[in-house]
């Protein structure tokens, strides 16, 4: 009997792309529109993400523009940026918001990092519970027939592999991103 690692195989995938996002959202020294994704204005009387409530541009290396498609939203947004806690500045003009980044610290540049690994560490406890669940299905399907030892040991190899690479590439994006930070 053969067994499926296709389930498997997209839950790891799932948390690659996981980890993909959330690092997109971790400050380097270049302003990106991504890292506003996190923000949610009040607007409207419901948490909204702000990409829906205006346009988001790069001004320039360290600047972000948000110009919303509500003037009446301005304050809103200008709260919701605030809140998250981002570490930048936030200056109001008659076209809409600009979001200014700080030169980063080193110790800023460490507590990233910290964050990333952190991160990176949810991700591997996610592609961890992801092998426990395809061992159980393994285990449960050797219970109902079909399946030698022989076969089940070879199976549970095979989960092992695929975390391994999973647990590899998730180090590499790590890597990148520390890159990006330290620059």
């Amino acid at each position: 009997m053969a067994y499926d690692f296709s389930k498997l195989n997209e839950q790891i995938k799932e948390t690659e792309e996981w980890l993909a996002r959330e690092l997109s959202g971790v400050r380097t020294g270049r302003a990106t529109p991504t890292l506003l994704d996190g923000v949610k204005p009040e607007a409207y009387g419901t948490r909204t993400a702000l990409r829906e409530l205006g346009s988001v541009s790069v001004e320039d290396a360290r600047t972000l523009r948000v110009i919303p498609w509500d003037k009446g939203l301005l304050k809103a947004i200008e709260k919701g940026i605030t809140d998250a806690n981002l570490g930048v500045g936030v200056s109001t003009d008659d076209q809409g918001l600009r979001i200014s980044f700080p030169e980063l610290t080193s110790e800023r540049r460490t507590q990233l990092s910290k964050i990333a690994g952190d991160k990176t560490e949810q991700a591997k406890v996610t592609l961890r519970a992801h092998r426990t669940d395809a061992l159980k299905a393994l285990e449960a399907a050797e219970k109902a027939g079909g399946m030698g030892e022989d076969e089940v040991k070879r199976l549970k190899g095979e989960i092992q592999k695929l975390i391994d690479a999973g647990n590899e590439a998730l180090l590499k994006t790590l890597e990148r991103k520390e890159e990006e930070i330290a620059q």
